[in-house]
């Protein structure tokens, strides 16, 4: 008997209109956990680095994480993988809401979706019965739209369905997956699926789950629970605001953003706001949350509220995700409700809400530089927030110029020349980064903007502290209940961490400690990923409820897999490897690991190649950033290291000089 997971994934060939029940092998999930582990190991063996992101050989998985379904506080993720259009590199991206749950009890750990359809289609899965059905009919319609109208159809309210819009029909580079409440959005795993011809998922289950020693899971969850209550009721003192309290940055309850708007620049915003933030404007924003807001919502099995329902004047009421409600607003350094608007707009449409914003302030950064011009875009309207909703329409129709934006903004900026490179100033391996932006340079943060194949900073940071507190007293008293680290060591490092004179930033923490912390960190959200846990009970705050502590008490009680915290460092260890290996077969080399030149107002080009130096080391890499025969071995990956091998990546007596790196095959084709 399986335990957590149900032991059967879904494989669906849109060519063939083929469906199988296929059972999964116990051995892959003690080895890769689960959910994006598994899924890692799934493109590895299935995806070879000749197949394009929009050729039918290309895969898209939806899978539940591990303990997803079960009664662990939180756990709702959907992890969604793929290769990407936009940047040529394995994608994964998470969605919460309840899709996830509804999957495993119908029955499937995973859909597996291959080949393309030769016409537009949905899937209904509704738990033994699997149906391709006709989409013809939901053709052009929103994402949330056709949600609703899938279950309509269907006479079935309770179905959890994820779907794309316009843009996902149109193959637009930063398409999303939306799913109501949540969606998933980085990469343009969005596009695939609109070039896979599949509208959307259907989903319906009422089976049960088996957990290994319930008695003993379930007292886990209530000691989560019991955590969460009081860290509410007792904060965390020192810590700023996005921090203080458990689950997501909490936004859409948040009115003072004053931290937000003027202690970054914001990507392709064109303009730090220094000093917007007035008591006028502070009012004008809490008004507009409140008249808007209509509730707050959380995700299956969550206590945490950290997305809200919103109702936009004359639109209909849709479900705002956390952060996203500042993207749009500070492309355009416009207002709130102008921000909350045009976002409504742009989950019907289904794209990316970190990266269409800054593609559309590009594009108005182009126009004001003489860059594009009026022949480029005709009618492109005077009134700047019009602008925004005149690009928006037209990158996901591909009309005009709207065609070259919706592969993003790298891609735009090539095809466009004239200088459009040097406005394309967010991206890192190809892809428009959290629209934020940092003063000085700090080394964890280097590393981890450099490094991550998630390519989303808020999906690697957390556990540490983003800055020392100003007096010694308050970091004895931070560290005293610190039981969250993996190591005593971690609270010396945040002790010692003094804002002031010599060990002031960049320099403190040390190089070997920063190495440290980033792995703790990455650490952390790989194994959410694979558990199908959310960031915000786990990897994302300080001193969270979930940690590496109870997780392998979790994973063995839950899904009956014998679990020590050893263990479970290597698994996660084994399969973040495995996903760098997939990119690395694609190409992606030391010269793609680099921010911006322009992120830190500040750089320091030697410890910058120390510190990367440094931590491929630490990680088991060569100094271009490909895991070694040795560390390989280590990890149980030694298909990786033959396939390497025969691919002239890698030799066996040595590390072999790369063919190319990513940034060089960029040059060669746009996909």
């Amino acid at each position: 008997m399986r335990y957590a997971e149900t032991g059967y994934n879904l494989e669906i060939d849109l060519s063939r209109g083929n469906i199988e029940r296929v059972q999964t092998d116990p051995r892959d999930t003690e080895l890769y956990l689960g959910g994006l582990g598994t899924n890692a190991k799934i493109i590895w063996d299935r995806v070879p680095p000749e197949v394009e992101p929009f050729s039918p050989d290309n895969l898209l998985i939806f899978s539940a994480g591990l303990l997803c379904g079960t009664p662990a506080t939180g756990c709702n993720r959907t992890i969604v993988t793929t290769i990407s259009p936009q940047t040529l590199l394995m994608a994964f991206s998470m969605m919460g809401g309840f899709w996830a749950p509804e999957l495993k009890y119908a029955g499937y750990d995973k859909v597996i979706i291959r080949g393309k359809s030769p016409n537009l289609v949905y899937l209904w899965i509704n738990n033994d019965k699997v149906e391709i059905r006709d989409a013809s009919h939901l053709q052009g319609k929103g994402a949330v739209e056709t949600a609703e109208l899938i279950r309509r159809e269907l006479k079935e309210p309770k179905a959890q369905v994820a779907a794309i819009g316009l843009a996902g029909e149109n193959r637009v580079y930063f398409a999303s997956i939306e799913q109501g409440r949540s969606s998933a959005s980085r990469g343009g795993i969005g596009a695939v699926m609109g070039d896979k011809g599949l509208k959307a998922i259907a989903v319906r289950g009422t089976k049960d789950l088996n957990i290994a020693r319930p008695a003993e899971f379930m007292e886990l969850c209530n000691e989560v629970l019991a955590y969460i209550k009081f860290r509410n009721e007792n904060p965390i003192p020192g810590v700023m605001p996005i921090l203080a309290g458990l689950g997501s940055p909490q936004e859409m309850k948040v009115h003072d953003e004053k931290w937000h708007t003027e202690n970054f620049s914001w990507g392709n915003s064109r303009l730090r706001r220094k000093d917007y933030w007035n008591e006028e404007i502070a009012k004008q924003w809490s008004d507009t949350l409140e008249n808007m807001r209509t509730r707050l919502i959380s995700c299956y099995n969550c206590p945490m509220k950290c997305g809200a329902t919103i109702s936009p004047p004359g639109l209909p009421t849709y479900m705002m995700k956390c952060f996203s409600k500042l993207t749009y607003t500070m492309a355009a350094m416009s207002d709130l409700e102008f921000g909350l608007g045009i976002a409504q707009s742009a989950t019907e449409y289904g794209v990316d809400g970190f990266s269409a914003p800054q593609v559309m302030a590009f594009a108005v950064e182009l126009y004001e530089a003489g860059i594009l011009t009026d022949d480029d875009m005709p009618g492109f309207p005077s009134d700047n927030e019009e602008r925004f909703y005149w690009l928006l329409d037209r990158i996901v129709r591909r009309e005009g110029i709207g065609d070259v934006l919706a592969n993003g903004t790298y891609w735009a900026a090539k095809q466009i020349g004239k200088g459009a490179e040097a406005y394309a100033h967010n991206n890192i391996k190809k892809h428009e980064q959290l629209p934020l932006k940092l003063s000085m340079l700090n080394p964890i943060y280097f590393l981890m903007y450099a490094t991550g194949e998630k390519i989303n900073i808020t999906q690697i940071e957390g556990q540490f502290p983003q800055a020392p507190f100003p007096k010694k007293e308050q970091r004895e008293e931070f560290v005293k209940d610190w039981f969250q680290v993996p190591d005593e060591k971690f609270k010396q490092y945040f002790l010692g961490w003094d804002p002031r004179g010599e060990k002031s930033m960049p320099y403190y923490p040390t190089v070997e400690m920063s190495c440290d912390i980033v792995d703790w960190q990455e650490r952390m959200h790989y194994i959410d990923d694979a558990l199908g846990m959310c960031a915000g009970l786990s990897s994302f705050p300080l001193k969270p409820p979930y940690h590496i502590h109870n997780y392998p008490k979790f994973i063995s009680s839950g899904a009956g897999i014998d679990m020590d915290e050893a263990k479970l460092t290597q698994a996660a260890k084994r399969y973040r490897t495995l996903v760098r290996a997939n990119n690395i077969r694609r190409g992606m080399r030391r010269k793609d690991e680099k921010p911006p030149e322009n992120h830190w107002k500040k750089r320091f080009p030697e410890l910058e190649k120390e510190l990367l130096d440094t931590y491929y080391n630490f990680k088991g890499w060569n100094n271009q950033g490909i895991p070694t025969k040795e560390s390989l071995h280590e990890l149980g990956l030694d298909y990786v290291f033959e396939d390497f091998v025969k691919r002239g990546i890698l030799t066996d007596n040595e590390d072999a000089s790369p063919k190319y790196t990513l940034a060089e095959k960029a040059q060669e084709v746009q996909p």
